[in-house]
């Protein structure tokens, strides 16, 4: 019944949130004009389409980013011809000439931008099957393309008083406590949580030691999540970077400040769920829509689920 429960406080929480995203955003909180320009990574379907169209539906210029330039192209297309104001380049996240290439352009086309959308990502496990046979490339793209696609685009983020955004698209796979927590590694769990000491060394370190007992055949009895083992390590990595980002972003000065959050769209209908989720691409997308638009901006280094704050 305790699952129940859940299922229909969620169904009803998705209902009141639908509810809200139809109300519009009134003038004194639109921080944001046509000319707040927004990159959406890996956006070429799913909830990455999803969030590009809703944040040029507000009024931003949104640029789409897509491995495949064909599919990215495209997608941005169908937008641009629904008269949205979307861009398009191609973007590599694992790949730094990649990530070089498209700075420079946004350099030479905008000069800055004012909020990133970090949804590019992989996951290879499709239903209970699980396998840890690409968990170096789960890892290297959720984790380390994200962080250095966010170190390549921290300068080129527009200082101005509403303060620029960093959203993470991240999972409830990678939470550290609470009953759906799968992790088991009490040592991995204490050194996480414990946030006033929490560094980006730590995370590589903790990454780095699930990797080498995947090597080693030794990952099953070192406590890690057993299902979706290497794309929930991802993206406990990617909520505990969010954390450690948002504590390093917040000491700069007033008018300089850049906000960063994460959040799980929920089990979505996509590709990556081989369509076997439970919540529309629109929904999943809105948490992340919402987050990049908050008008009241000191809110950091949190992690978010259908417009609330849920724990680590």
């Amino acid at each position: 019944t305790e699952m129940v429960g859940s299922k229909e406080k969620r169904d009803k929480r998705l209902q009141q949130v639908s509810l809200l995203r139809t109300i519009p955003y009134s003038d004194h909180q639109r921080w944001w004009t046509s000319e707040t320009v927004a990159v959406v990574t890996g956006a070429n379907r799913g909830i990455g389409f999803e969030m590009v169209k809703q944040l040029a539906g507000h009024g931003l210029t949104v640029i789409l980013t897509s491995r495949d330039e064909n599919v990215g192209v495209e997608a941005a297309k169908v937008l641009q011809e629904g008269g949205f104001n979307v861009d398009f380049h191609r973007l590599d996240i694992l790949d730094t000439s990649s990530i070089q290439d498209f700075c420079q352009w946004i350099k030479e086309k905008y000069g800055f931008i004012d909020v990133l959308i970090n949804n590019a990502g992989v996951n290879y496990n499709v239903g209970t099957h699980n396998s840890v046979e690409y968990s170096h490339m789960v890892i290297s793209t959720n984790y380390n393309g994200t962080k250095n696609i966010i170190k390549a685009m921290i300068p080129l983020m527009r200082q101005a008083s509403p303060g620029a955004r960093i959203v993470n698209v991240t999972s409830r796979l990678g939470r550290l406590k609470g009953r759906h927590s799968k992790l088991e590694n009490e040592a991995v769990r204490a050194k996480l949580m414990d946030v006033d000491s929490l560094t980006e060394e730590i995370i590589d370190e903790t990454v780095s030691e699930f990797l080498n007992q995947v090597e080693e055949g030794t990952w099953e009895s070192g406590g890690w999540p057993h299902s979706f083992t290497d794309y929930s390590v991802s993206k406990m990595a990617v909520n505990a970077y969010t954390r450690v980002l948002a504590k390093e972003l917040s000491e700069r000065p007033e008018g300089e400040k850049i906000y960063a959050n994460c959040f799980c769209p929920g089990w979505v209908k996509t590709a990556m769920t081989g369509y076997a989720g439970n919540i529309s691409a629109e929904d999943g997308a809105d948490t992340g829509v919402w987050l990049a638009l908050l008008p009241d901006q000191a809110i950091t280094g949190k992690f978010f689920a259908e417009r609330r704050e849920i724990s680590f």
